[in-house]
């Protein structure tokens, strides 16, 4: 078969399926993934003639990858529990609340702030997994918390892991191409420095757009979670989004632009958390009244998982400082940075007895190492370790913690040890392992949309990025998978190939948000399994914003203010935009119908109090209490 537009069509059906299963029927995803792994594998059989035995490879080389993926949120959950039973979680929720009280003000300086520094240090989806359970502990419901942790994958991306998804995933798919060179001997310059230039244009296209995630996050906070789903609430606080926004993005241009792409996530949220806490500690730009979810025992059932770690009711009298309490995430920050920085740390890490390699599964060439000490699961439970001894934990509590966090991790095996497998099966179907001669499925897909888009293909390049990182869950992946591609493309059409080729690893990043298996790994952290695809529905929105936007920027970039069609879509995007937010300023909101009634409570009508953990009723929007009259 040669016809481009069926190939791409029959490509597109594996995550097709997966897509309306998840999102359009909410299947949990441990049912949606192995009917989606039954079509990737019935189309690899009968249209790309993949054999039999280069299914099965690639099907282990995707349990292999699932069981590092367990491995981290095994991690991650231990990390939760140890720090609940020891009674730090306790001290950290009443520093937050000693800072601002408000979520919306705490989702940003975790989630967006402290995230991007995770992200910078780490990648592997380790945001979300940190992320997701310190939100729990603070009295988020699970599915906010979750949301938070994944909308913040987005903007930090493109630099995480100390730059990996530029130099491992665009330098990887561009080195060696004859078109490469030709380039840089065109413009002059050495492959690095050229690999430099793309990653300045990723930082200040992932800048420009990211500035209003912090706002985004606080509106669909609000508009999803609050007592009149008013996504207004969220806009309210517009003035400490936009201040935390540019303290992350500033420093995260400039740090791109003098120190290239190891370090711009990593040094701007550690600095934007940094300038944010100081300014929040002294009420600077503060809400005047605070935001707090409806009262937990109205919360509907699909916002809770299993996991609520801010009841435990036996570590009540355990008291610390706020700095040890913080200390395990100290630690944690620290090894992640020094296993990722310092060379002879790297190498020892990566190397001999550390790595286990799978080569040459069933003599098909296909192969996997397994990472036992590097990846941060490893990394986690050496803090763990440290923290029983420096918090004093009994060993009755450290039992404890472990029993929790195994029981949690067998909800997220099911649809990890199918959803991995579907990933390399269709990744692993180009011409090396079929006898059909076709290219990949991914590369397929993205060849049809390239033969419609034409001479707007930049506006299409971060969708094609973003369905890369979809379905391998790493920008790294995507832009091995497509930055030539998008190279190669560029140059047909005659425009800035580095352009492009920067567009797809933003489009890359924005993908995390909605990639399935780091959605089921960051929800068995908070015990939130089974509804994969009402977040999908939630972060869909973030990231079809951010790829429109990119697709916006790159045309700019790329033929100019003008006349054009460049600057139409961008205007008509900004105009979206704009009249979005005074549509969200108008509403008054409705009654949030996902709420439980309770007596004396109706789901319909305000109440009043305070937070959501102590029981008592209250409204979504109170002075605060801590504020004198006329501080700002």
């Amino acid at each position: 078969m040669d016809n481009l537009a069926v190939l791409s069509l029959l490509a597109l059906l594996p995550i097709l399926v997966v897509g309306v299963l998840l999102a359009g029927l909410r299947w949990p995803a441990k049912r949606a993934m192995p009917i989606g792994f039954v079509v990737v594998v019935l189309i690899a059989l009968f249209v790309w003639e993949m054999s039999p035995t280069a299914i099965a490879a690639s099907a282990v080389q995707g349990l292999l990858l699932a069981l590092t993926l367990l491995y981290i949120v095994f991690g991650a959950l231990l990390l939760l529990e140890t720090l609940t039973k020891s009674g730090a979680m306790a001290t950290i929720r009443a520093g937050f609340t000693s800072i601002s009280p408000d979520r919306r003000v705490q989702a940003i300086i975790i989630g967006w702030l402290f995230g991007s520094f995770i992200e910078g240090a780490s990648g592997f989806g380790t945001p979300a997994a940190v992320v997701a359970p310190l939100l729990l502990a603070l009295g988020f419901p699970a599915m906010a918390a979750v949301m938070v942790g994944l909308i913040i994958q987005s903007t930090p991306v493109s630099f995480g892991a100390v730059g990996t998804p530029i130099l491992v995933g665009v330098s990887g798919g561009l080195t060696g191409a004859d078109a490469v060179e030709a380039r840089t001997e065109f413009l002059g310059i050495q492959f690095p420095e050229f690999l430099e230039r793309i990653g300045f244009q990723v930082a200040a296209i992932h800048a420009t757009i990211g500035t209003l995630i912090p706002l985004i996050l606080a509106c669909m906070l609000c508009g999803f979670f609050g007592e009149r789903k008013r996504f207004a609430d969220g806009l309210a606080i517009w003035p400490f989004a936009l201040f935390a926004a540019f303290a992350m993005t500033v420093p995260y241009v400039t740090v791109a632009a003098v120190l290239g792409p190891e370090f711009p996530s990593l040094l701007g949220g550690l600095i934007g958390l940094v300038i944010v806490m100081f300014a929040s500690s002294r009420g600077f730009l503060m809400p005047k009244e605070i935001w707090d979810f409806p009262a937990r025992q109205r919360w509907a059932p699909n916002w809770m998982g299993s996991l609520s770690p801010e009841d435990e009711k036996d570590v009540a009298g355990k008291k610390m400082s706020i700095w040890l309490a913080w200390t395990p995430y100290v630690i944690v920050a620290v090894l992640l940075v020094m296993s990722r920085t310092i060379d002879p740390i790297t190498e020892f890490l990566t190397t001999g007895w550390r790595v286990v390699t799978v080569d040459d599964i069933f003599g098909t060439g296909i192969a996997q190492a397994l990472q036992l000490v590097y990846l941060p699961g490893f990394l986690f439970i050496l803090t763990c370790l440290v923290t029983y001894a420096i918090h004093r934990m009994r060993p009755a509590d450290i039992a404890a913690s472990w029993k929790v966090a195994g029981s949690q991790l067998a909800g997220a095996a099911v649809a990890l040890l199918f959803a991995l497998p579907l990933v390399r099966v269709f990744i692993n179907s180009g011409a090396d392992f079929n006898d059909s001669g076709l290219a990949s499925m991914p590369l397929t897909l993205a060849e049809g949309a390239a033969s419609l888009a034409g001479d707007t293909w930049p506006a299409f390049a971060p969708w094609i990025g973003a369905l890369g990182a979809f379905v391998a869950g790493s920008n790294t992946v995507s832009n091995l998978m497509f930055s030539l591609f998008q190279f190669s493309t560029a140059e047909q059409i005659g425009v800035t190939p580095e352009t492009v080729v920067a567009t797809q690893a933003v489009g890359g990043a924005a993908g995390n948000m909605i990639t399935v298996h780091n959605i089921v790994a960051a929800s068995a952290t908070v015990g939130l399994i089974g509804r994969e695809g009402d977040l999908i529905r939630k972060t869909v929105l973030p990231t079809i914003y951010y790829c429109l936007m990119a697709g916006g920027i790159s045309l700019v970039l790329i033929y100019g203010f003008g006349a054009n069609l460049s600057t139409l879509w961008l205007l008509v995007l900004l105009i979206g935009v704009a009249a979005l937010i005074v549509a969200m300023r108008r509403s008054p909101g409705k009654p949030n119908n996902e709420l439980v009634d309770t007596a004396g409570s109706p789901a319909d009508s305000p109440t009043t109090g305070r937070a959501p953990s102590d029981g008592r009723e209250h409204t979504d929007m109170v002075p605060d209490p801590n504020r004198t009259p006329g501080e700002p």
